[in-house]
């Protein structure tokens, strides 16, 4: 069984790049003590900014020989985050008010305009407005800040609070009451791609919306509306 796979390993190396104080053999097998084996992709996207300064200085609190900046940067790598910003989609102007009858949604995202990441390790949250007759893309919101946090599934809930929905290709169920708890309505959408072939879909259901996202909206469901048209046909 391979106890590390090829792409965990490349980001370890990008990782220990940011640290230059660590050995960088000593690292990984500290590291795979820490999260178990084997040593995947999966596995690093969960590890957090706490974590990583558990596992080198013995406690949560950094001490000052190591520097927090570089910490919070191997952990960017350890989620596989390049370092390199240039495919994260520059926002659209904006103005609230803009686009009488949108939706604010947030996608949890790793790679460009793409709706590939999970709640709790996402790298960001794309934040669309979601209209009849446009999408666009309003803010774009890292992270990293949130996993500073006691709670940071409550610190990511509170990042995206002005958004009505968030689409995520997963999320756990006590991240999920978190979530709902801040007025967010969250979407599990397994399948990575554009957020906006994910966001078109919605907007293809905003002229007739399901029970759901009419109580969102706060319009009248569709089932709704094709009741009261019959109930007017037979009077």
């Amino acid at each position: 069984m391979t106890t590390i796979t090829k792409g965990a390993a490349l980001r370890i190396a990008l990782a220990t790049k940011a640290l230059p104080q660590v050995d960088p053999r000593a690292f990984t097998v500290k590291l795979a003590e820490h999260i178990g084996l084997p040593v995947t992709e999966e596995k690093l996207a969960n590890f957090t900014v706490a974590d990583l300064k558990l596992m080198i200085t013995g406690e949560e609190t950094i001490e000052s020989d190591i520097d927090t900046a570089a910490i919070k940067l191997a952990v960017r790598f350890l989620w596989g985050d390049n370092g390199d910003d240039s495919d994260v989609p520059k926002p659209e102007a904006y103005v609230d008010g803009e686009m009488p009858g949108s939706l604010r949604v947030a996608v949890a995202s790793n790679s460009a305009d793409n709706l590939d990441g999970h709640f709790g390790s996402a790298l960001r949250f794309l934040v669309y407005q979601v209209g009849k007759d446009a999408i666009r893309l309003i803010d774009v919101r890292p992270t990293l800040i949130a996993d500073e946090a006691e709670d940071k599934n409550v610190a990511r809930s509170e990042l995206i609070d002005d958004c009505q929905i968030v689409y995520v290709q997963s999320i756990g169920g006590p991240a999920a009451a978190k979530v709902v708890r801040a007025g967010v309505h969250p979407i599990k959408f397994p399948q990575t791609g554009p957020a906006r072939e994910a966001l078109a879909r919605l907007q293809a259901t905003l002229d007739r919306p399901p029970p759901w996202l009419a109580k969102i909206l706060g319009v009248e469901a569709s089932s709704l509306a094709r009741f009261a048209e019959t109930e007017d046909s037979d009077a």
